[in-house]
C-alpha cells in the first residue's frame, strides 16, 4: 500500500527539504521504495539537498503538457529505491497553479506506485499548499523552537482546519456559509473554539455536525520540531500541542525531535544527503528514528493517541 506522506512548515528556514531528502534517503536504506517530489513550486532545491543537477524535466513539463505523466518526470538517484520528480521553480507559472491544474497533479500522485511518496510542500498556508497537505490526514508539521515558526505552525493548522471542514460540504451549501461565517471569530484568549463551530453546524443538521466531528477526529499530523538545543525546547512542543487540542480539537503526535546540527549545510557543499555522510551522527539516528516510527505505524490500524506528552518525553531520551 503506498502511503502519502505531505511534509509542510509554517514558514521558511525550518529545514524542511533537507528533512525531507533525509527522510527519503532513510526509508530507502530500511528497503522501502520511496519517491520524492519537490512541490515548493516557487523555489524549488529539494535536489541540491540530494546533489542531483537541475537538468531534468520537472512538474513544469507536466504542467505544460511537455509530459503526460508523471511517472516520466522519474528521475533515479544514486540511492538504490528512491526517485525523484523535480520542481522546475525556473518556469514561469509553476507556483500558481489553478485548481484544474492541481487536481490534475493529484491524479498524478495517485497513480505513482512507491512505498511512500513524499511531498516537499512550499513555506505558508496558501490554499494550493493546504490542498496538497490534504492528500493525507498524517501529513508531516516541521517546525523549530522559535516563537515565530510555531505561531506560523499554528496558523497553518487552524486554517487546514477550516478547508478540510469548508472541502466536505457541497459548493453554497448552509455548512459551507455557517463555515465561513465562523471563520471571521477569533478563538485565541475567548471562550470560543472549534467546538462552538461543530455545534453550530449540527444545530441545522445533526448528520453534518458529525461528518466535521469525524474530519478533525481523523486529522492526526505528526510534528518534527528541529534543530533542537536541549529537551528543554519540548516545552514549546506542549504548547503547541495543548493550544491545538483546546482551541481546534486537534491531536498531534510528536514523531521526530531533532538535534542542531552544525554542519549540515556540509552537506549541501558536498552534494550528499547528511544521512550517508555522517551516519552516526545525532541528527541521523533522529532521522531513522522516525523512517523506523512510519514504517512501523504501517502495522496499526488505529493511530495511538498520546497522552500526557509521552511522546515527547520519549523522543527526549532517545536524542539527549
Amino acid at each position: 500500500m503506498t502511503k502519502i506522506l505531505p511534509v509542510a512548515s509554517g514558514k521558511g528556514g525550518v529545514g524542511k527539504s533537507i528533512f525531507v531528502a533525509n527522510l527519503g534517503v532513510a526509508l530507502a536504506a530500511r528497503g522501502k521504495t520511496v519517491i520524492l517530489i519537490d512541490l515548493d513550486l516557487g523555489g524549488s532545491n529539494l535536489h541540491t539537498c540530494l546533489g542531483i543537477k537541475n537538468r531534468y524535466s520537472g512538474l513544469g513539463s507536466f504542467i505544460y503538457k511537455k509530459e503526460e505523466s508523471l511517472e516520466a518526470l522519474l528521475v533515479e538517484t544514486e540511492i538504490e529505491r528512491l526517485y525523484f520528480i523535480h520542481g522546475d521553480s525556473l518556469l514561469p507559472g509553476t507556483a500558481n497553479l489553478p485548481f484544474f491544474m492541481k487536481q490534475k497533479i493529484i491524479r498524478g500522485i495517485g497513480r505513482l506506485m512507491a512505498d511512500y511518496i513524499i511531498l516537499d510542500l512550499s513555506a505558508g498556508s496558501t490554499y494550493n499548499i493546504i490542498d496538497f497537505f490534504l492528500l493525507s490526514f498524517s501529513g508531516i508539521l516541521i517546525t523549530i523552537p522559535e516563537t515565530t515558526a510555531i505561531l506560523n505552525l499554528y496558523s497553518f493548522l487552524k486554517t487546514t482546519l477550516y478547508r478540510l471542514l469548508h472541502r466536505s460540504f457541497p459548493a453554497r451549501s448552509e455548512e459551507r456559509r455557517i463555515i465561513h461565517n465562523f471563520i471571521g471569530n477569533r478563538i485565541e484568549n475567548s471562550d470560543l473554539s472549534f467546538a462552538n463551530l461543530i455545534t453550530n453546524i449540527s444545530s441545522f443538521n445533526q448528520e453534518s455536525g458529525a461528518l466535521a466531528k469525524k474530519q478533525i477526529s481523523a486529522f492526526f499530523p505528526g510534528v518534527v520540531i528541529n534543530m533542537a538545543q536541549s529537551d528543554q525546547d519540548l516545552a514549546i512542543g506542549r504548547d503547541l500541542r495543548n493550544i491545538s487540542r483546546k482551541n481546534m480539537g486537534c491531536e498531534l503526535e510528536y514523531i521526530g525531535f531533532i538535534p542542531r546540527e552544525e554542519g549540515i549545510y556540509r552537506s549541501i557543499i558536498e552534494r550528499l544527503p547528511f544521512f550517508i555522510l555522517e551516519p552516526d551522527s545525532r541528527f541521523s539516528q533522529s532521522i531513522d528514528l522516525i523512517a523506523r516510527k512510519l514504517i512501523s505505524t504501517l502495522q496499526i490500524s488505529t493511530p495511538r493517541l498520546p497522552i500526557d506528552n509521552d511522546d515527547l518525553a520519549e523522543l527526549s531520551n532517545t536524542i539527549f
